[in-house]
C-alpha cells in the first residue's frame, strides 16, 4: 500500500539524476526537490557532491521547497549535518529554497542526536539562516509534499 501511495505522490516528479547514494527528482511546475537517500551511511565528499549538483538544478528553476528523505540512514554523521545546515542551506536560500521538509529514520536513537546537533548547531552559529526558513519534519513523502 505504501509503495501504491509513493508512487501516486511522485507521479508529477522526474528522476533529476540517481547514483549510488541517492535519487533526486524535481516538479518543475510546484516548485520541489527531492532527495531521497538509498543507503545507511553516505561519506561526507559523497554527500557534498550530490548537494553541489542539486544546487545546480536548483539554479536552473524556480525551486522553493526542498525535501530531504533521510529514512534508510543508519549512521548519524555531525560534519555532514553541519555543512548541510550550515553552508548548503544558506546557499540555496539566495535560489528561492526556502521550505524545507525532511524524514528522518524511525529510530529514536537517531531522531534524538539529530535534535542534539541541531542544537549544539544553533547555540555555536547564532546568527544563521536556519531562523529565516520554513523547516518541518514529516513521516511521510506524501506529507513532506502537501505541507
Amino acid at each position: 500500500m505504501t509503495d501504491t501511495l509513493n508512487k501516486s505522490a511522485l507521479q508529477n516528479f522526474e528522476v533529476s539524476f540517481e547514483e549510488k547514494y541517492a535519487q533526486v527528482l524535481t516538479n518543475k511546475s510546484e516548485g520541489i526537490i527531492i532527495c531521497k537517500l538509498l543507503v545507511d551511511y553516505v561519506p561526507i565528499a559523497d554527500f557534498k557532491a550530490i548537494f553541489h549538483q542539486i544546487t545546480s538544478i536548483i539554479k536552473e528553476g524556480t525551486y522553493h521547497k526542498f525535501i530531504f528523505d533521510k529514512r534508510a540512514l543508519r549512521a548519524f554523521h555531525q560534519p555532514s549535518m553541519e555543512w548541510y545546515f550550515l553552508d548548503w542551506k544558506k546557499e540555496v536560500y539566495h535560489y528561492g529554497i526556502k521550505t524545507h521538509r525532511k524524514i528522518l529514520p524511525d529510530e529514536a536513537w537517531f531522531v534524538k542526536m539529530v535534535m542534539i546537533a541541531k542544537k549544539q548547531i544553533l547555540e555555536d552559529h547564532p546568527g544563521n539562516i536556519i531562523n529565516d526558513l520554513d523547516m518541518k519534519y514529516c513521516d511521510t513523502l506524501e506529507e513532506a509534499i502537501q505541507n
